[in-house]
């Protein structure tokens, strides 16, 4: 009885490997080739539970979404000679699992040869166009060159390519250097013109400013004087006149003012009282 109850479970366990062997599921983003001793046998592309013959046969599965390929950035050489590092976006889907498999083999294998397409389409359309037209209203007929050699290319390894995008297009590091150099001089060589128009502008400025002050100076002195000439001229009239109808009085008046400026308090004066110096002295005395 024990004997046949270890056959029994040694039955069992040959049953479930026999069956896992046996079943395999395809999930719904996938798709899935059924190879016996390496060779094709069936495709499946419906989501499901499905039998191949164990042991013989085994199943490679593929996925029947969008993938992305980001390729690095790679040099190109224009039409005009200028040297870019540009950098491709590319996303495509298994469509031909059959010729996949017998080209590529794997989804990494894919992305290699897919670079490499993707590279050498953009490396040959980039070519023949210059840097001002790509960076023109013929970038997208650019791309779309591009994308037409890439999926021709692409149809021949079972991949269709949705969409090819350029993401970035720079001059590479060393050139870029190079030209920031030059520009910086440039901008540093305009400064300095810009500083000695500026100098020179403010020199003539000053030297104007200048001029028109000595003018305006020379001017109001030369009227300063004509105005204090024409007041001494008036004032000499006046005393003329006034000394033509008083002399004496004249007379009186400036003794008077030659008195106030001889006794300040601080000086001493020593004359002889019969002298023209105290003349309305004397009368005054009398």
């Amino acid at each position: 009885m024990k004997k046949n109850l270890h056959f029994i479970l040694i039955g069992a366990v040959f049953a479930l490997i026999l069956v896992s062997q046996s079943l395999y599921i395809v999930q719904q983003p996938e798709q899935a080739i059924v190879l016996q001793f390496g060779d094709p046998v069936r495709l499946v592309q419906e989501p499901g539970l499905n039998v191949k013959v164990p042991f013989i046969q085994n199943v490679v599965f593929y996925d029947k979404r969008l993938l992305n390929l980001e390729p690095p950035a790679q040099e190109v050489v224009l039409k005009d000679k200028k040297r870019l590092d540009v950098d491709t976006f590319s996303r495509y889907r298994i469509t031909q699992p059959l010729i996949f498999f017998k080209t590529v083999r794997n989804e990494y294998q894919a992305q290699n040869r897919l670079q490499e397409i993707v590279n050498s389409s953009a490396r040959n359309v980039l070519a023949t166009f210059t840097l001002k037209e790509l960076l023109s209203d013929k970038r997208t007929e650019i791309m779309k060159r591009i994308s037409q050699a890439v999926k021709a290319d692409a149809a021949q390894i079972g991949v269709e390519v949705a969409d090819v995008r350029i993401r970035r297009a720079d001059l590479p590091i060393q050139l870029s250097q190079a030209i920031n150099d030059r520009m910086k001089t440039e901008r540093i060589r305009e400064a300095k013109g810009y500083r000695a128009d500026g100098e020179k502008r403010a020199q003539e400025i000053r030297a104007t400013a200048d001029k028109t002050a000595t003018i305006t100076i020379a001017t109001a002195e030369k009227e300063a004087q004509e105005t204090k000439g024409e007041g001494d001229k008036i004032a000499t009239e006046i005393w003329n006149k006034a000394t033509s109808v008083d002399p004496d009085f004249y007379a009186f008046y400036r003794s008077l003012e030659a008195y106030r400026n001889s006794f300040d308090g601080e000086t001493s004066v020593i004359l002889a009282p019969e002298g023209e110096f105290f003349h309305y002295f004397d009368k005054s005395l009398r």
